[in-house]
């Protein structure tokens, strides 16, 4: 598995956390977020994530800002991404097998990082449930 990360200046630490655990997983990451508390615009990275997702070059993208509003938003403007605000596990894994969610957006100033751990775990096990759901799915992407 490949996995695309990026964060703005509020989730240095949460990204630290999550490429530690990714990769004690044997997963790959694509670090594309900030290192330090210094601001930067999230779009830069959320775009950048996204993209890879859009071209299929990994498999998930995990985006995280302060609220996880506006890099959720960036994130969702490329065709075929489906990017999803989570503050719980139980929203994660709905946003995977209800919605086939590909990319998890970490509001890093409204949860705690092993809250964020156990989200990504959650949301990377999931399968999508297609069924019912599928049909709703392909109405999301606008042509």
């Amino acid at each position: 598995m490949k996995i695309a990360i990026g964060n703005d200046h509020a989730g240095p630490e949460y990204k630290k956390a999550l490429v530690a655990m990714l990769e004690a997983k044997g997963i790959e990451v694509i670090n594309y977020g900030t290192d330090t508390f210094d601001s930067v615009d999230y779009p830069d990275f959320g775009h950048k994530v996204a993209q890879d997702v859009e071209d299929k070059k990994v498999d998930f993208g995990i985006v995280i800002c302060g609220s996880g509003n506006g890099i959720a938003m960036s994130a969702n403007k490329h065709q075929g991404v489906r990017c999803a605000l989570c503050w719980t596990k139980e929203i994660a894994v709905l946003a995977r097998q209800h919605n086939d969610a590909n990319v998890i957006s970490i509001p890093a100033r409204f949860t705690a990082i092993p809250q964020v751990i156990e989200m990504v775990e959650a949301f990377l096990t999931t399968e999508f449930e297609g069924g019912r759901h599928a049909n709703r799915v392909g109405k999301i992407a606008c042509s």
